[in-house]
């Protein structure tokens, strides 16, 4: 049989196919998420994520530390607020002595290379556990993004590289690079959650921090997964009121919107891996119905392939290990 063209040569063994695979993973790809506790020695496994952990500061100093060994240069960080510090204001969002301002602090002094990002909504302090202020039942924007730009500037006067702002509220990108300006933080970036889904799979990351909304669902505010057009409007919006980068969340299901919004900006493109994501493999693997390994690698290259310039992941260090 004769063939003018064998597309299978360029398969024939892993060399030639590492010569010419078009997407490749590094640990420059990866933002790591970290979720940090009040307390000292606290070392707490999130029961919906195995192998992922809460951990008190000292503990996360050390695990910082690790990742920048391991050749990873980010990190995102989201804190669990004391009950009694919660209230539908936020305030101890903006706190000076809060824990994500003393995180940002001693991860900035432990490790100054360490790209520091921040989670910039009100959930984590929320007595509703909402990403705004509730009045009446309805979470209100305007006021909602007062708060959010005093969280901003809190986070960049701790120390904090980027701030980004998780919550899907109207105009808030704008007023938060407004702020930055204004108070001479010229130099701290903005990551916008740019298409945030109402998305069943975000309930591990809700039993991390205890914030899990206390009536209705975020469907106000989080855009609809139906939608797709509304993606790209969303994230050129953000884009002109100054983000820096964009992010797409959740990752898995939401591939094309992933590739949609990187062929229409200019600016890199994150994706986020979140919290269901990473349990339907882990718990996928318990069972002995795939290989973790191979899921977690074919998994993250898909990602990067729709687009995703970053992705922020709790396979990150496993990733690493596995790509050495």
């Amino acid at each position: 049989m004769y063939l003018q063209k064998r597309n299978r040569i360029l398969r024939t063994n892993p060399s030639i196919r590492s010569l010419v695979a078009e997407t490749t993973l590094s640990a420059n790809d990866f933002i790591v998420p970290l979720f940090i506790d009040e307390g000292e020695n606290v070392k707490t496994e999130i029961a919906s994520m195995p192998n992922y952990y809460r951990n008190s500061l000292d503990i996360t100093i050390k695990e910082v530390k690790e990742l920048w060994n391991m050749g990873l240069k980010s990190v995102l960080i989201f804190v669990k607020a004391k009950d009694e510090t919660k209230d539908n204001t936020g305030k101890e969002a903006w706190n000076k002595n809060g824990l994500m301002q003393r995180s940002i602090k001693a991860i900035k002094n432990a490790c100054p290379e360490m790209l520091v990002m921040t989670d910039v909504a009100l959930d984590p302090y929320s007595s509703y556990g909402h990403d705004g202020i509730v009045k009446d039942g309805e979470i209100v924007n305007d006021e909602t993004v007062e708060a959010l730009v005093k969280m901003s500037i809190s986070h960049a006067e701790a120390g904090a590289d980027f701030v980004a702002p998780s919550d899907m509220m109207d105009g808030r990108i704008g007023a938060i690079r407004k702020g930055l300006e204004e108070n001479n933080f010229t130099k701290v970036g903005i990551m916008a959650y740019s298409a945030k889904y109402a998305s069943c799979f975000y309930g591990p990351f809700r039993d991390a921090l205890d914030s899990a909304p206390g009536f209705g669902d975020k469907k106000t505010y989080q855009m609809n997964y139906a939608n797709r057009i509304e993606a790209i409007k969303e994230t050129l919006q953000d884009i002109e009121e100054g983000a820096d980068i964009v992010m797409v969340k959740p990752a898995l299901a939401y591939l094309d919107i992933i590739r949609e919004v990187k062929n229409a900006v200019h600016v890199p493109v994150s994706a986020y891996n979140i919290s269901g994501e990473y349990a339907m493999i882990k718990a996928a693997a318990k069972m002995g119905w795939i290989d973790e390994n191979k899921a977690i690698l074919e998994t993250l290259t898909a990602i990067k392939r729709a687009g995703a310039d970053l992705i922020a992941t709790y396979f990150a260090k496993e990733a690493v290990r596995l790509l050495l």
